[in-house]
């Protein structure tokens, strides 16, 4: 399952903080803040959809992200390539080194990124 925007949101708050109570979480929001109301139902659907716990203290609940943020963005990224990109990866890279408008020196950094992943994967 799916994050939407707002849960995506909710989300990053979570993986920056690690662990969060409501009124922590509530403090990553700039004005106007959501209501209370809201975030509790957005906590209450992740934690459905497997992606948050939390633990119990008193009356009060600690939320964690059960999945790491590279994670998520991994599957969403392999999920991209697969839909839109034919399921490949240089299409992906192709269209991306050339719609994103990168300098000489971010192309000569990603070339470097790829350099040494191919080693990586020689050893």
């Amino acid at each position: 399952m799916k994050l939407s925007k707002t849960e995506e949101q909710l989300m990053q708050h979570l993986w920056k903080l690690e662990k969060a109570f409501m009124k922590d979480i509530l403090e990553q929001y700039d004005e106007p803040k959501p209501a209370t109301t809201t975030i509790a139902t957005l906590l209450k659907r992740m934690n459905d959809k497997g992606y948050i716990s939390y633990a119990t203290f008193g009356k009060s609940r600690e939320y964690f992200p059960l999945i790491k943020k590279a994670d998520y963005f991994s599957k969403h990224l392999n999920g991209l390539i697969k839909n839109f990109f034919n399921d490949s990866a240089s299409q992906f890279a192709s269209f991306f080194t050339k719609e994103t408008n990168l300098t000489d020196a971010e192309l000569q950094e990603l070339k470097k990124v790829i350099d040494q992943q191919l080693k990586d994967n020689n050893k």
